[in-house]
Order: C-alpha cells, then sequence, then structure tokens
C-alpha cells in the first residue's frame, strides 16, 4: 500500500480538526478563520451603519491603516491589538 493512500486513510472518518493537529497547522487554521470571520462581521456592520473607515477609526481611537489591517484578514495583526484600545464594549455607531 502506498503511503499517500496509507494517509488518506488515517484520516477518513476523522474530523476536519484531527486532520489540521495531525498536519500540525491547527492553531494557525483557526487563528485564520477567526480572523476572516471577525474582517467579515465588522466589514459587514460597518455597510449596515454606513459608517466608512475613516470614522470606524476616530470609533476605535485608532488610525485608518489599522482599520486597513483589521478588514484584511491576510494582514499579520493580533486580533487582541484593536480590541484593547480603549473599547466600551458597544458596536460603534450605537451611541
Amino acid at each position: 500500500m502506498s503511503k499517500t493512500r496509507k494517509n488518506r486513510e488515517k484520516h477518513m472518518g476523522s474530523s476536519i480538526d484531527d486532520f489540521l493537529k495531525d498536519e500540525g497547522i491547527f492553531e494557525e487554521a483557526q487563528t485564520q478563520a477567526v480572523k476572516e470571520v471577525v474582517a467579515w462581521q465588522l466589514d459587514e456592520a460597518m455597510k449596515k451603519r454606513n459608517i466608512s473607515k475613516n470614522k470606524m477609526a476616530t470609533l476605535l481611537k485608532t488610525s485608518r491603516t489599522q482599520v486597513d489591517r483589521l478588514l484584511n484578514p491576510k494582514s499579520d495583526i493580533t486580533l487582541s491589538k484593536p480590541a484593547a484600545g480603549g473599547g466600551n464594549g458597544r458596536a460603534p455607531g450605537n451611541d
């Protein structure tokens, strides 16, 4: 039996999480998935409330560049940094 076939059979019936853990990329994949969801949710909320990137930067007490990074899930940003910037727990635009 070939090595490739053995690897496929090893993962048959297992979860995607098990597969990613076996490949050693679970944490990386999970972090990327969270970034993508947060970026999408923030973008949708901004559209719904008609909030520009400049206005969002002001609301978050940060720069527009940081907002751009937050909206780009491929950027190398730690999600805890923007959240630690003095947020009050309310959604932006809900004053």
